[in-house]
């Protein structure tokens, strides 16, 4: 067995996007000829805990964990909020902030005093601990992921130390991420970003991207061979979520979003389709329901509000992922939302390859030249509707009522496989291969 010595923040039993890729990775890696040993922190600040999520870890899996010091404590009490409060990626509030000057001013703190990340202070401790491990347990090949990108930041300086072969994997783009323009910088910190960007793009041994469209983001930044991994779906997950395909409501047209929806994530052009259509035809009106499972910002309940529809939702606040396997095989449609920012065709969420396996046909609010519509088109596993299409939508909407009422609303997706995380481990291994000249 070679051996991978992984960098990452997120680890079960945190819960969340973050977690995912990685937990696969290594779930996995023990079949293609990898040994993976974990490095992540005793105490980091997730934004839920998962412990069904344990199940994945292989069994001896070599863990080395270090305690570290991270500025939420000081940001909870200066901005209002409870020291039991997890902090949330991204920007999304679910109450109408009374602190809202203070946390205009800790969002500048964190983007031009906290670079790359809050997580900064994890870098030289970490570097110290895994310098000393490394030398008297040699690895072949260092993997950091990021977001947070201080990981990157720790293998890079192991890479100049020891000269360790490194593979950096991106789960989301660095200076080009949705919120980046939330971050209130200043050109001095604007440019150390992109400084610290070009040097982990420059000196890793290879790099993961999980888009053609982060690829093209990174060509433009730096120029060199970029390898596209994507995340993807389990077969176990589907066998532990313990739900048929054909088991979902009769009774109910179910549209179920499954994640946070943020303020730029609030599909305006969905909610004006739905309250015309509940205002148009009672049978609709009747059967439907706004399923949302994660955080729902204050500025999208409001939206639902202003149309009538906040009476169909039903709002779940979080669920294990097991749990939310079951609830995306028992919609009638699953919405696939994708942020409207200025860096919206190379948004994927990890979600979309769960939705691709789950029976339900996908209704996809993006650019419709984007990543996600190309894999949504790709597999024929539902329909995209640009974010400012309501007569179009609205029709679709209602042919699928139509379907549902028949009993016939089925897609027939295709060439699925492909992003079967199995299929997924052997690229990474193979790949892994290939950068340690193994």
């Amino acid at each position: 067995m070679k051996k991978v010595l992984i960098i990452t923040y997120y680890w079960p039993p945190s819960g969340g996007a973050g977690v995912q890729r990685w937990l696969k990775f290594v779930k996995y890696l023990r079949d293609f000829e990898w040994e993976p040993v974990i490095f992540t922190p005793e105490n980091p600040e997730a934004p839920s805990t998962d412990e069904s999520l344990l199940k994945d870890v292989p069994d001896g899996i070599e863990i080395i964990k270090n305690r570290i010091w991270e500025p939420y404590n000081f940001y909870k009490k200066f901005t209002g909020k409870k020291s039991s409060e997890k902090i949330q990626a991204g920007f999304i509030a679910e109450k109408e902030n009374k602190f809202q000057l203070l946390e205009d001013v800790a969002v500048w703190l964190r983007g031009n005093l906290f670079i790359p990340d809050a997580r900064k202070f994890w870098i030289k401790p970490s570097v110290k601990l895994l310098t000393k491990y490394l030398k008297n347990n040699p690895v072949d090949l260092i993997v950091s992921t990021g977001p947070p990108h201080s990981a990157h930041l720790i293998a890079l300086k192991l890479k100049e130390k020891l000269g360790v072969s490194w593979l950096a994997d991106f789960r989301d783009p660095w200076t080009n991420i949705d919120f980046y323009k939330d971050l209130k910088l200043s050109k001095r910190a604007d440019r150390i970003h992109h400084k610290l960007e070009r040097e982990v793009l420059k000196k890793a041994d290879s790099i993961t991207v999980i888009s053609r469209g982060m690829e093209m983001d990174f060509q433009s930044k730096f120029r060199r061979q970029y390898h596209i991994i994507p995340n993807g779906f389990d077969d176990d997950d589907m066998v532990h979520g313990g739900i048929s395909t054909e088991d979902h409501p009769q009774d109910k047209f179910v549209l179920a979003h499954v994640g946070s929806l943020n303020k730029d994530r609030n599909p305006l052009n969905l909610w004006r389709a739905l309250k015309e259509l509940v205002d148009e035809d009672s049978r609709f009106e009747n059967v439907l329901e706004i399923r949302n499972v994660g955080k729902l910002d204050i500025n999208a309940l409001n939206t639902l509000k202003d149309y009538g529809l906040d009476k169909y939702l039903n709002k779940i606040s979080y669920l294990s992922h097991q749990e939310v396997i079951a609830q995306q095989q028992r919609a009638t449609m699953l919405l696939l939302l994708v942020n409207r920012t200025p860096n919206a065709k190379l948004i994927v969420t990890g979600k979309i390859f769960e939705y691709l396996i789950s029976g339900r046909p996908v209704l996809c609010i993006a650019p419709v030249d984007g990543d996600a519509a190309f894999i949504i088109n790709e597999t024929k596993c539902g329909h995209v509707f640009d974010f400012d299409d309501v007569s179009e939508l609205k029709s679709y909407l209602l042919e699928a009522f139509e379907q549902f009422k028949s009993g016939t609303l089925n897609p027939r997706c295709e060439n699925v496989n492909q992003y079967n995380r199995k299929v997924l481990t052997k690229k990474m291994a193979t790949l892994f291969t290939e950068t340690s000249g193994k």
